[in-house]
């Protein structure tokens, strides 16, 4: 896969870092010089010093030709007028802009650009680990979708998964016991030592951590 990313800031850093030893063709645009000395010696991919939105800078990156591109400067602003460029104009077929404002993130989900808000991520995170220590965060899923292993609490033994399913906005997807990962069924049994791997959209956390209270 063919991937710009627009800034070199820690995120873009470490992200071009890692998309360029999974083996993806990696092209980084950072407007100073300072910011592309973050990027460690062992980066194979390519540099270009310019402005994140200057069209001649973009041309020479090749974006009409790239599969996605990250917007990871330090400006909201410059990240939603980039992914919107990179969409609208250049055809970019995947496009993520990193920003800080959760309203406006929401905003231009709404608007079809595919937005990573790191202050509610950062916000539900911290939550999460303060309000239930058996909540353990996997993984991300966009803005707004969380994948959370936890350790089945006692009181659940027995139940069935129906008793952890919200339709559209909790559900256990997967359940380690024994060594071993299965797709559990709504009626499947919940056993002691279960491992369960579940999908949470951020509003549910509330109403899981209320389920495991009771």
């Amino acid at each position: 896969m063919r991937v710009l990313i627009l800034g070199c800031s820690r995120i873009g850093t470490g992200l071009a870092h890692r998309l360029a030893l999974d083996g993806h063709t990696v092209t980084v645009i950072e407007p100073s010089m300072a910011g592309l000395a973050h990027l460690p010696s062992s980066f194979t991919g390519r540099k270009l010093l310019g402005q994140v939105l200057d069209r001649r800078i973009l041309q020479e990156a090749a974006i009409e030709q790239q599969d996605a591109l990250a917007a990871v400067t330090p400006s909201d602003d410059t990240n939603v007028v980039a992914a919107r460029l990179a969409r609208l104009v250049f055809h970019v077929p995947r496009v993520v802009a990193r920003l800080y404002s959760p309203g406006a993130a929401e905003i231009y989900q709404r608007l079809g650009i595919q937005t990573v808000c790191t202050t509610t991520w950062g916000i539900n995170r911290i939550a999460e680990l303060l309000s239930y220590s058996e909540l353990e965060p996997v993984v991300s899923l966009g803005s707004n979708v969380d994948m959370l292993d936890m350790r089945l609490p006692q009181l659940l033994v027995g139940r069935p998964v129906s008793t952890l399913t919200r339709p559209g906005e909790l559900q256990v997807v997967a359940i380690s016991r024994d060594g071993k990962t299965f797709l559990p069924h709504t009626e499947t049994r919940f056993e002691a030592d279960d491992l369960l791997h579940l999908v949470v959209v951020g509003g549910a956390i509330d109403q899981l951590l209320a389920l495991l209270r009771q």
